[in-house]
């Protein structure tokens, strides 16, 4: 064996040696590669190669479910006649919805946490560990539910996956919480940036939903992994199913009274639809029935929209593509509107009803038991406003109306005051229409949208239950790490307990054989009748002669507070200032002792995490 073969021999024997040592010898060969490249590059540059292979990964998915979803829409549309495409609006959209919880129910055991929330619940609750089922839950039950005719979004389910993604890529090399939120995030920025081609507005996507009150110095990742995805989707996606749009107007600042309008008509819109969204969801919620069931009432309802109203069949793009092409009519054709004499008026009609009919038929599909999001019916049904308000403003009499920059604007506007992120609504027009110039009005009427929202509900509703219970981050950091907190991880459960009938020569038993300073008085069912301190106790220690047949129930005290196991450890906190104790019991709903809690144990976990927030 030549000098070079044994070089090349030892090198081997090492390299295997250090995957033995990490436990990895049932690792795949590009696992044992990936391993060894993170022992070896320093954190900045493994964190970037991790940006591109999971921004590659979630824009390959993303791409792959738009094509699937666009090809079983253009069979339905462009290559069934018209009088079985009634019939398909039927079927489709019902089979749809009930087959995609037929498969929540059998395959993935009735979990179905969906939509932006479940990512945001994953970062604060579950230290950013994603189910790697998730990497492929959400393709499968979005493309059913979609495909079929859903009124829903496939972003959500996309930027979900690619969380999983990159949740679980950072699990596999076994990096830390703040590294495993950041390729999360980036997982799902290149799923938002391939599903719209769109990098900047994945990476504002991020910032302003998904890191919310998560402290980053290092983005790098995020950049790179929007880039993969969008580049993914821009090489491998057909030009009919990208997000984009070629027609629109220069843009005139006379033209500027139309856009502050404009954004009051699309906030209020929003808010309409978060209303409907709501009270859809209460709804079906409160009924008493199987979720089956559930399904296919949510289904009919929407087989029944989309038959009287086609644009409400599926995500919707090519609907708003069509007004700002200028072929509205064509919305019409596939309706029963069309056995009348379409006129001016008939379109408005038409699209008034259609926008009205948007929010129910999207609450159906995903509360319903479909698998979608907001983004897209949130863009389509501002596309339609916009379109909507250009008719109604030439059917008065102005001249000059820039329609197509309305329908486009409208659009920011809707989806800004619908997922309160103004910053992605406007990246994500700017970007898929090249309407750079077209910042200001993109601006106006965002802000002015979200303005409103914010008017009416500081948080979006979608996200604010969970914001109450403190399961997501807010954008009150101290909170939030406060919220990270578990209040059972603070229990002593191993607290001392004395009987109600023992007496004090017993405690003083308990006292000399323990190491703690506070004990509980419990009844024979482990019921808390009252506390001790070795406070109360100290004055009976010189006399225990004279009082070693009192009972302890005549120097035990009452807590000051119970604490509930199901209390935050930011209530706890304020209960603590409020007595002014260190040390609280902690009691179930039976009053059944559970342990003690203490407040310097909490600020001590509360030290360590903003300790390793500051690193």
């Amino acid at each position: 064996m030549n000098i070079h073969n044994k070089k090349k021999f030892f090198s081997f024997l090492k390299f295997k040696r250090d995957f033995q040592q990490y436990g990895l010898e049932k690792a795949r060969s590009y696992e044992l590669i990936l391993h060894w490249l993170n022992n070896r590059l320093s954190r900045s540059q493994f964190l970037l190669l991790s940006g591109i292979l999971v921004g590659c990964t979630a824009g390959l998915a993303g791409v792959l479910l738009k094509t699937i979803v666009h090809n079983i829409h253009y069979f339905i549309t462009n290559k069934v006649h018209f009088e079985y495409q009634i019939l398909f609006y039927v079927i489709f959209p019902f089979l749809g919805i009930v087959l995609t919880t037929s498969i929540v129910l059998t395959i993935f055991k009735g979990q179905d946490r969906k939509g932006i929330g479940a990512i945001l619940y994953e970062i604060a609750q579950n230290s950013s560990i994603v189910s790697s089922v998730k990497t492929y839950s959400q393709i499968v039950q979005s493309a059913i539910t979609v495909g079929l005719g859903g009124s829903a979004g496939l972003e959500s389910p996309i930027a979900v996956t690619g969380a999983a993604i990159g949740s679980n890529f950072a699990q596999t090399y076994r990096l830390n919480y703040k590294e495993r939120t950041l390729l999360l995030a980036a997982g799902a920025t290149a799923g938002v940036a391939s599903a719209f081609n769109a990098p900047i507005a994945g990476i504002m996507f991020a910032f302003e939903i998904l890191l919310t009150g998560v402290v980053f110095t290092d983005f790098i990742p995020l950049v790179v992994a929007a880039v993969c995805g969008s580049l993914l989707s821009r090489i491998l996606l057909q030009e009919d199913i990208l997000f984009r749009f070629y027609t629109r107007e220069a843009f005139n600042y006379k033209n500027l009274p139309y856009y502050f309008i404009l954004g009051i008509v699309t906030g209020l819109y929003a808010r309409y639809f978060l209303i409907i969204s709501h009270k859809v969801e209460h709804f079906l919620k409160e009924l008493n029935i199987s979720r089956i069931r559930k399904a296919m009432l949510g289904s009919a309802v929407l087989s029944l929209l989309c038959v009287l109203f086609p644009p409400l069949f599926g995500e919707g793009y090519d609907t708003v593509k069509a007004f700002t092409n200028g072929h509205a009519n064509v919305i019409i054709e596939n309706s029963f509107f069309r056995y009348f004499e379409i006129k001016e008026w008939t379109i408005i009609i038409f699209l008034i009803l259609v926008c009205l009919l948007k929010a129910f038929a999207t609450s159906f599909t995903i509360f319903g038991g479909g698998n979608g999001g907001n983004f897209a019916p949130s863009l389509f049904a501002g596309g339609t406003v916009g379109f909507l308000f250009a008719l109604v403003c030439q059917h008065i009499g102005f001249r000059d109306v820039p329609v197509s920059n309305l329908v486009l604007v409208g659009m920011a506007g809707a989806m800004s005051g619908v997922l309160y992120a103004p910053l992605t609504a406007i990246f994500l027009i700017a970007e898929s229409s090249s309407g750079y110039d077209l910042f200001i009005p993109l601006m106006i009427v965002s802000v002015i949208s979200y303005l409103i929202a914010k008017w009416f509900s500081n948080i979006s509703p979608e996200l604010k239950s969970l914001a109450e219970q403190g399961k997501i981050f807010t954008n009150q950091h101290d909170k939030n790490l406060l919220f990270s907190l578990h209040t059972e991880d603070f229990i002593d459960k191993y607290s001392q307990t004395i009987n109600e009938n023992a007496s004090i020569e017993d405690l003083f038993e308990l006292v000399k054989n323990g190491k703690k300073n506070f004990f509980a008085v419990v009844d024979d069912h482990n019921k808390l009748q009252g506390i001790l301190t070795l406070d109360d106790i100290r004055p009976y220690l010189f006399n225990q002669d004279d009082n070693a047949s009192f009972p302890v129930t005549k120097i035990m005290k009452a807590p000051p507070a119970l604490i509930k196991p199901e209390d935050k450890p930011l209530e706890i906190l304020q209960i603590f200032d409020d007595t002014g104790f260190w040390n609280l019991p902690v009691v179930n709903h039976h009053n059944e002792f559970v342990g003690f809690i203490s407040k310097s144990s909490i600020l001590m976990s509360y030290r360590q995490i903003l300790k390793g927030y500051s690193e």
